[in-house]
């Protein structure tokens, strides 16, 4: 979220920060007066704690979740901790035994307190505590046998699961408990609704003298309680699917199809555990329904197989609604106001598809603008979608289909702008593709097709004379953005993120389908001599975005985040620059944080028009690395220190750009360096973001003062200050 918009390009409206400001700091009062807890006079406080090991393979911050106190950090809240020698010897135990897991069997833990002698004359003297890890020598596996009573079982898992645990590995329980995991997790998708991991122990023999251990895994025959006899397993088959509707309702919500294709049970099929959970995922992002309840009833005919009647709940909302959302606006000093009227139907055909329509109008009062007669901003919009929860696409198979999460989307946009400026006119469809594999991780997005038609039917003479038909203003980025122009674009996105890494990948291109068809009569030539659609010419050009994240936990509460980003858009054929809206820009909340918003680039330019320098700060390739460190403070607040680094180039050489494109040679020269502090408040829902930044390198400087702010800073000069929502990657 911007606080800033250039006066000659509307952008989106924002909510008066002053308001989100005023409640943040009475949040932060509220809490730091909620939170502030003095102990008796003469108690020891715990200041901190440290985990030492004799052996340097050992990761001692994955063993401090074990420690049952640790320093400032209670219920997680800021607090002063007394020192407990319960909890420390608690804590040796803990700590012992889970290095014990580990392989290291004869592990001891010693633990160590020191008063600081500075705080002995406080009235609370401050303690640091030290464990000492003795692992030892480790164990490992020498000999697995298996223990199966219940032949079945035994055919099925020779066929089917291939064994995790190894000779030769170390000991670790959580090796076991994940052998005991997948086979249950193998026998619960074959049909056995009533087994789990209980039935399943390891015996663990250590023969003296050695530093081994023999396993035996043992499987147990079914018990269904103590009073009767042990017998096989019993492995169910869904005999019957039933949907049911709350009471109320004279029909279930959705047809007969739709149940089918998200339900991930099948009837004459056996029991499936990991399908049920499938079911339970699919029917979640149907917004027909509040939620799903499923229950299964066993059922045991004469033959003595075993079956279920699976009962599925379906539980609907109410399909329409109707909401207001008002928005007040402050543009560069410019206040207006907007209100935006939306209508959603969530079960628009009977199939979960919802269908919204969205009426948005804008006012804002300009100042400061000489030279135009009309001072005044108006803004209309209605946009239109239409969202299905499955893939609406030919030559798909229905096995694939059912395999993901997908959802097909239609939109059509109309949106008219006047401006004291100009009056613009943008018209846009597209209709593009959303599936999920979540088992890994993985999101891709296809964008079908997707059309923007952009029309101005009127520019002032006075902007005009100033810069589009001035002699001594040759800029061609400026010109081409004030233009009428197609995209027609196609695009491919692909995410990644299981917690830890995280990896975006985005490519679009547009203009090659119509430049295959650019012979037909439809089409024709400009006096620039690009080839036009209806008298309209359109954009060619190729664009790919890599956005890259890794995360290092530090400790329970601190992590150090990794990030590096690289983009570049390339025009050729029918277009020289690039659409407004597809170049890069860099500075803001979430690029290099000593720059404010299109502060910074390309390259070593520098801006000496501030009504214009939003075109031109702009580019075709964008490089940015950040390191940010992340920790818990108290209630809600979270802090943050970063190091941003990044630019922008050009790939051409423009004139009313030097500096600005790109050379093997100059661009490491031209990478921008920002440093500073963050705080963040974190509502689970969402983040409120607040980061102060200030310039450490400029790649646009006069002397070496201004080259390297870091050693002669100047807040006047190379402070920036950011507010946002959501984490800057």
């Amino acid at each position: 979220m911007t606080l800033f918009r250039n006066s000659f390009m509307p952008g989106s409206c924002v909510v008066c920060a002053s308001r989100v400001l005023l409640a943040v700091v009475f949040a932060a009062v509220l809490a730091s007066c909620a939170t502030k807890e003095y102990l008796e006079e003469g108690q020891i406080e715990l200041k901190k704690v440290e985990i030492v090991s004799e052996n340097p393979d050992i990761n001692t911050q994955h063993l401090m979740p074990y420690v049952h106190q640790l320093p400032g950090l209670e219920g997680g809240k800021r607090k002063h901790i007394a020192y407990d020698t319960l909890k420390t010897s608690l804590s040796c135990r803990d700590l012992a035994s889970a290095l014990a897991n580990n392989g290291y069997i004869n592990a001891k833990v010693v633990a160590m307190s020191h008063i600081r002698p500075k705080s002995l004359k406080k009235r609370n003297p401050q303690c640091e505590v030290t464990y000492f890890l003795q692992p030892r020598e480790p164990y490992y596996i020498d000999s697995i046998s298996y223990d199966i009573r219940d032949e079945r079982i035994d055919s099925i898992l020779d066929a089917k699961y291939e064994f995790t645990l190894k000779s030769g590995k170390q000991f670790s329980v959580t090796d076991l408990n994940n052998e005991r995991n997948g086979i249950s997790s193998l026998l619960q998708n074959e049909g056995y609704y009533k087994f789990n991991k209980d039935f399943i122990r390891f015996i663990a023999d250590t023969i003296q003298g050695k530093k081994t251990i023999d396993i035996t895994l043992q499987l147990f025959p079914y018990r269904a309680n103590s009073r009767v006899e042990e017998t096989e397993h019993p492995c169910y088959t869904i005999r019957n699917i039933n949907y049911h509707t709350d009471k109320g309702y004279t029909r279930i919500p959705l047809r007969n199809s739709v149940l089918n294709e998200n339900t991930m049970l099948y009837e004459g099929k056996p029991y499936d555990a990991e399908g049920l959970q499938k079911t339970y995922q699919k029917y979640a992002r149907l917004g027909a329904l509040r939620y799903t309840n499923i229950r299964f009833t066993e059922i045991n005919d004469t033959t003595g197989k075993r079956f279920l009647d699976c009962n599925i709940q379906l539980s609907p909302r109410k399909p329409n609604s109707i909401s207001i959302q008002p928005e007040g606006t402050n543009t560069a000093g410019d206040l207006g106001a907007a209100l935006s009227f939306v209508y959603e139907n969530r079960n628009l055909f009977r199939g979960s598809e919802t269908f919204s329509i969205q009426f948005r109008g804008a006012y804002e009062a300009i100042t400061g603008l000489e030279g135009y007669n009309n001072k005044d901003y108006v803004e209309y919009g209605v946009e239109s979608k239409l969202e299905f929860p499955r893939f609406l696409f030919p030559f798909i198979s229905n096995t694939f289909k059912r395999s993901i999460l997908s959802t097909s989307e239609l939109t059509v946009a109309y949106n008219l702008q006047n401006r004291p400026e100009f009056h613009r006119r943008m018209f846009s469809a597209a209709m593009r593709y959303r599936w999920a594999e979540p088992n890994h991780h993985v999101r891709y997005t296809l964008d079908v097709l997707d059309l923007n038609y952009i029309y101005m039917p009127w520019i002032s003479e006075t902007f005009k004379k100033d810069y589009l038909e001035s002699e001594s203003n040759h800029n061609a980025i400026l010109r081409y953005n004030y233009e009428d122009l197609f995209i027609m674009k196609i695009g491919l996105g692909l995410v990644y993120n299981n917690g830890v890494n995280a990896l975006k990948v985005n490519f679009e291109t547009a203009g090659n389908l119509l430049s295959a068809f650019s012979t037909l009569s439809i089409f024709g030539k400009n006096d620039d001599g690009q080839n036009t659609l209806f008298n309209i010419a359109y954009a060619q050009y190729v664009k790919a975005d890599i956005d890259a994240t890794h995360m290092i936990k530090l400790s329970p509460t601190s992590e150090l985040v990794l990030h590096g980003g690289f983009g570049i858009a390339y025009p050729y054929g029918n277009s020289k620059v690039l659409p407004f809206e597809k170049r890069y820009f860099s500075g803001g909340a979430n690029s290099v944080r000593g720059w404010s918003v299109r502060g910074l680039g390309p390259g070593s330019y520098s801006g000496n028009d501030g009504r214009i320098d939003f075109i031109n700060q702009t580019g075709d390739i964008k490089l940015d690395f950040n390191i940010e460190y992340r920790t818990f403070l108290f209630w809600k607040f979270y802090g943050a220190a970063f190091i941003d680094a990044g630019n922008i180039w050009t790939i051409r050489n423009y004139e009313n750009q030097p500096g600005g494109q790109f050379r093997v040679d100059e661009f490491y020269k031209q990478m921008a360096v920002a440093y500073g502090l963050g705080l963040r408040l974190n509502f689970n829902y969402f983040i409120l973001r607040f980061d102060a930044g200030m310039k450490a390198v400029n790649p646009v400087y006069n002397n070496s003062k201004e080259h390297y702010p870091i050693l002669h800073p100047d807040l006047s000069r190379d402070f920036a200050f950011h507010f946002s929502v959501g984490l800057p990657f």
